[in-house]
């Protein structure tokens, strides 16, 4: 006998992996894939092994290497503005866009950047941010989709009177199936309209992802001195025209920076230097790459919240739609009017848990609960309304005796 259930030991493998689901691809991009994207970006620009130093400065004899270096890294360095002509480097009057000649009382207009030695600890700060709402909704549900479906994993396969234990798990008895199946149709009848806090938090959490995303790109807009916002569309328009790169305009590969100090009669000295920044080399491919997911995630987000604005209006108008939706977690074995007929005695928020709950079983062990449940909520709004009848039956009699 045990041989029958051979095919189920690969299956049961990966179900010792499984994490339950409570949430949809949407959620999972922001704390998967985006809080991954800044982790690894937050990785790339610590670490010298593939970029090297992250700044070296060219100047006199009169400051050490080291010391110019340090200074540079840890106050700012600066750029023309005047120096950021097409015109000019075409000409070739200017060796690197931004830098070009500036004396000691010089009245250029000067572009200082400040943002590099701070890069690391933005991006792990708001990849921390896009998982914090993954941490929140996870103690805001309180595991009430595991508690109800534990046990349940290997249900389809209850074909006899005695657990059969795979791998890890235990194929459970049909008596220990049709027990659990029974006290989730209990839960949820005894909690509809009470326990649809479960869908309203996951909404509250799907609300927060969206306002997440803008906040995000607003500081990293405000990190990088108001340049962020239009980043990604300059260099679609202009990149790969243009003779200066967009990109060198917030991240400039070459800078000046310039160090002062006293001399040996008390007079100040200045010394000029130029610093390629090998940092932005990085930093440029980051935050190109971030403008464009932002915008991708902002979309996705809201078209997950229109979605879930149209379920509120459908859920329980049309066979279609519940068919559609629920044809993905159980192709072809949920009848629709079961669903339709649920959903008639209960609240949206009801309806999702349910979809939630659907995700999270075999499809079979599912179309057991929404037909029980489809048949004890209505067995329970028809007995109200025969007893209405029959009270009303007999008030009408005792009137007419009454007549009499």
């Amino acid at each position: 006998m045990l041989k029958t259930f051979e095919g189920v030991v690969p299956f049961v493998k990966r179900l010792s992996a499984q994490t339950y689901n409570i949430d949809n691809w949407v959620f999972k991009l922001h704390y998967r894939f985006t809080f991954f994207v800044f982790i690894i970006s937050t990785i790339l620009v610590c670490s010298r092994q593939y970029i090297g130093e992250h700044i070296h400065c060219i100047a006199d004899q009169g400051v050490p290497e080291r010391v110019m270096n340090t200074y540079c890294f840890f106050t700012t360095t600066f750029t023309l503005i005047k120096d950021l002509d097409a015109k000019r480097l075409d000409m070739e009057n200017l060796p690197h866009p931004g830098v070009g000649n500036y004396g000691i009382n010089s009245k250029e207009e000067i572009k200082r950047h400040a943002y590099y030695q701070w890069v690391p600890f933005v991006l792990f700060g708001q990849g921390i941010m896009f998982y914090l709402t993954h941490i929140l909704w996870k103690k805001l549900e309180g595991g009430r989709i595991k508690y109800l479906v534990d046990g349940l994993q290997l249900a389809a396969f209850a074909l006899q009177d005695k657990n059969i234990k795979v791998a890890s798990n235990n194929i459970p008895t049909k008596q220990d199936k049709q027990d659990k199946i029974k006290t989730i149709r209990k839960a949820f009848i005894e909690r509809i309209y009470i326990s649809g806090s479960w869908s309203l938090n996951l909404m509250f959490c799907e609300t927060l992802n969206l306002l997440n995303v803008i906040l995000q790109i607003y500081i990293a807009d405000m990190f990088l001195s108001n340049q962020f916002l239009h980043l990604g569309a300059d260099v679609w328009r202009e990149g790969l025209e243009s003779s200066v790169d967009p990109l060198d305009e917030v991240f400039p590969k070459v800078t000046k920076c310039t160090f002062h100090k006293y001399g040996p009669s008390g007079s100040i000295q200045w010394h000029d230097a130029m610093c390629i920044m090998a940092l932005n080399i990085i930093n440029d491919k980051i935050y190109t790459f971030l403008w464009f997911w932002f915008v991708v995630l902002f979309i996705c987000t809201a078209m997950a919240l229109v979605w879930r604005l149209i379920t509120v209006l459908l859920h329980a108008k049309s066979k279609l739609f519940n068919r559609l939706v629920f044809a993905y977690t159980c192709p072809g074995k949920i009848n629709p009017w079961d669903v339709l007929t649920v959903s008639k005695y209960c609240s949206y928020t009801d309806w999702l848990f349910l979809k939630y709950l659907s995700k999270n079983l075999d499809g079979l062990v599912f179309r057991e609960i929404i037909i029980g449940l489809a048949e004890e909520l209505e067995d329970e709004n028809t007995e109200p309304s025969k007893q209405s009848l029959l009270s009303n039956s007999s008030t009408a009699e005792e009137n007419v005796y009454k007549l009499d």
